[in-house]
């Protein structure tokens, strides 16, 4: 999250700071550890006041060439670097890799969710490959002095990491779009400029937080090659040709779900296979670890409801034949008093929880549903951030017992990796 980052950056990691969007609260009067899950809802959208996103994206599609995930893992262009030791602290390390020296010391670009082939596919593998895909978004205030060091907010990008052979994994960066159309009616995009706190990978979708919002959607079956050349241009330009700030592909979005119901700060989310039917979870960032309460002022929120309650995890379930929300309506609501939570990931009634704690390492936690207060499972990098939730039941990617994939954020301590789920 920004501010625990500039937190560090700042060398004040013990000064309490605002919450996004507000300042620092005090405590609410805290709920009940069982919520009713009616009254969490979205809304499914199919396109924005350009029109809708599948006609936007066939007029893209009559511009630029479409190619697929297989061909962007083809042409991976960077080298990450395989992890032959736990980073700093990492307890149950099984395996993972850092970025390379440009993306682990870039200061605007900043590493947050995680999700993998294992989330997209029971096999654990897409197109024979074994995938990792992390978010990044751009600050264009990465010193937090108050001042853009950068002029253009470019978004969100996502990298692509082939990770078949563990000990060379390859990636390239692809960016993430919100189709429109330009004031000439031509068909064009635009960068998705959110902060992307959690990914997952189910199917063809991905599916990306959005704070104050809901979730936003993109179609990994309509993935478009761009030119380039102009790395301040998003777009359709004056030249005639697309642009998407020097990256070769753009993945446009195709979908969102919009928060109708209770107030709900969509800060992460993870995949639960174990479920019937399969669902994803979300969950919500407080500011402070020992005194864990939400804050929603500010505007951008959609619904209605109390201005601070205690964080939550909600699921929602999903239709498998389809990859989309099997209902709108939430399936279960629990409240956890939990702060800092950076990632969620459940396996049926139990929520793994990932806490950053500043300048020190981060936890990995895990709650029962109803149990409220979780317990520590073993501990995360440094600037820990989104889960995912890794079977050893997975058929093609198998590890011997399950894991549960994270990452980490800081400059200079930028990695992806697995830890054992049980701790051991």
């Amino acid at each position: 999250m920004t501010m625990s980052r500039r937190t560090i950056i700042k060398g004040l990691a013990a000064t309490p700071l605002a919450a996004f969007g507000g300042a620092v609260v005090t405590p609410g009067a805290a709920e009940a550890a069982t919520l009713t899950p009616g009254r969490f809802t979205l809304a499914e959208r199919l396109g924005n006041g350009h029109g809708g996103y599948a006609e936007l994206a066939t007029g893209l599609a009559g511009k630029l060439p479409k190619v697929t995930v297989a061909d962007v893992l083809a042409n991976a262009n960077r080298d990450a670097v395989h992890l032959t030791s736990a980073p700093g602290g990492v307890g149950a390390f099984q395996e993972g890799f850092g970025w390379n020296p440009g993306d682990q010391g870039v200061a605007e670009w900043m590493p947050q969710g995680v999700t993998t082939s294992a989330d997209a596919l029971g096999s654990g593998v897409w197109g024979g490959k074994r995938v990792v895909l992390v978010s990044w978004y751009f600050d264009t205030d990465p010193d937090g002095d108050g001042t853009d060091d950068f002029p253009v907010n470019k978004g969100v990008r996502v990298s692509f990491v082939d990770y078949t052979d563990r000990l060379a994994p390859k990636y390239r960066h692809v960016l993430l779009v919100e189709p429109v159309k330009t004031a000439g009616g031509a068909y064009s995009y635009a960068p998705v400029q959110r902060h992307a706190g959690g990914i997952l990978w189910y199917g063809n979708l991905l599916y990306m937080v959005d704070t104050t919002k809901g979730l936003r959607v993109f179609d990994l079956d309509t993935v478009f090659e761009v030119a380039s050349g102009k790395s301040d241009v998003c777009g359709l330009d004056a030249d005639g040709k697309y642009y998407a700030y020097d990256y070769r592909y753009v993945l446009p979005q195709s979908a969102a779900y919009d928060n109708t119901g209770t107030l709900l700060r969509f800060s992460c989310l993870g995949l639960d296979r174990a479920s019937t039917p399969d669902s994803l979870t979300v969950s919500e960032y407080a500011v402070d670890l020992a005194d864990p309460v939400v804050d929603y002022a500010g505007t951008g929120w959609n619904g209605n409801g109390t201005k601070i309650t205690t964080p939550k995890v909600v699921r929602w379930n999903l239709d498998h034949t389809n990859r989309k929300l099997g209902s709108t309506t939430a399936a279960e609501a629990v409240t956890v008093k939990q702060g800092k939570i950076q990632g969620v990931v459940s396996q049926q009634s139990r929520h793994y929880l990932s806490a950053s704690n500043g300048s020190a390492n981060g936890t990995l936690r895990a709650v029962g549903s109803g149990a409220d207060t979780p317990a520590t499972v073993t501990r995360l990098a440094v600037g820990c951030e989104d889960l995912s939730f890794h079977s050893s039941a997975t058929t093609e990617w198998k590890f011997a017992e399950s894991v549960i994939w994270n990452l980490s954020e800081y400059a200079g301590g930028r990695y992806v990796y697995a830890v054992r789920a049980d701790g051991s």
